[in-house]
């Protein structure tokens, strides 16, 4: 798969599918290197996916002479994009970073998207969110990855969830196995999300957006997605009530893609 020279690093990328373009965005992790099997089922059957790995990411390099910020990653996808020649796409930011970054490339970028869709999003950070971030990029920095990577399973996931398959959840194949030594790109990730503030300017976002709350979400549940319908002039708001801050099984996956399809369907 192919790397390109984009802003002074290099940008690795996947596409995957035939369709309609779509880029899917999550967290601080990657949908690349076999990993687009955590793509809604069915996504890539019906349009051309592109993922990417973030700065620092996989096999994306990084600047450290750059600030991080959400706007440099958006400015990142956005020449991506024009390279590629993608143009009316569906931007999905899901739990997390991938959020902000799809709001800020629509922000600037408006002619690029034909629509958003919003989960585990926040267009500020609020001081619990801040607490939060910081307390996870302070556990990976003290205590270790695996530390970190235990206590963030730990608010992500239900606690049925959890116990069940807390094997395949935690150790180097588990979540966030990106960030194992890797302090230093976590911590400019985390920089990046604390600084993403777009009150004010969500009214300028004017595509279609779905914004999906989760309920059960203790990072970024409705106390922080609740504002993006609010304030963003043409959106749309699903809760699912039972859904914590990563959809996990197979009744959560179904209903989320029906939430997902249905939209992406109507636009």
């Amino acid at each position: 798969m192919p790397s390109l020279t984009i802003n002074d690093h290099e940008m690795y990328y996947e596409i995957h599918g035939h369709g309609d373009p779509v880029v899917c965005m999550g967290g601080w992790g990657t949908y690349c290197h076999g990993k687009e099997t955590l793509l809604a089922r069915g996504l890539t059957d019906e349009y051309q996916v592109l993922v990417f790995d973030y700065r620092g990411i996989g096999d994306s390099s990084d600047n450290l002479n750059v600030e991080p910020t959400m706007a440099m990653h958006a400015n990142d996808l956005i020449a991506l994009l024009d390279h590629l020649q993608w143009q009316n796409v569906h931007m999905i930011g899901l739990i997390g970073m991938g959020c902000c970054v799809a709001q800020e490339l629509a922000i600037h970028r408006p002619d690029l998207v034909r629509s958003m869709v919003n989960m585990g999003a926040w267009a500020y950070c609020d001081s619990y969110l801040c607490d939060q971030l910081k307390l996870f990029r302070d556990v990976h920095r003290d205590s270790g990855f695996f530390a970190f990577q235990k206590f963030v399973s730990m608010y992500s996931f239900l606690p049925e969830y959890y116990r069940k398959n807390r094997d395949r959840l935690l150790g180097p194949d588990g979540g966030w196995k990106e960030l194992n030594n890797n302090y230093p790109t976590h911590e400019r990730l985390v920089e990046a999300c604390l600084n993403h503030d777009v009150r004010g300017r969500l009214e300028q976002i004017k595509a279609p957006c779905l914004i999906i709350h989760a309920a059960k979400d203790l990072v970024t549940g409705p106390r922080t997605t609740l504002l993006l319908e609010q304030q963003l002039p043409n959106a749309q708001g699903v809760m699912m009530e039972e859904v914590a801050h990563v959809v996990a099984g197979r009744e959560q996956k179904i209903a989320f893609c029906k939430i997902l399809f249905s939209f992406l369907h109507q636009h």
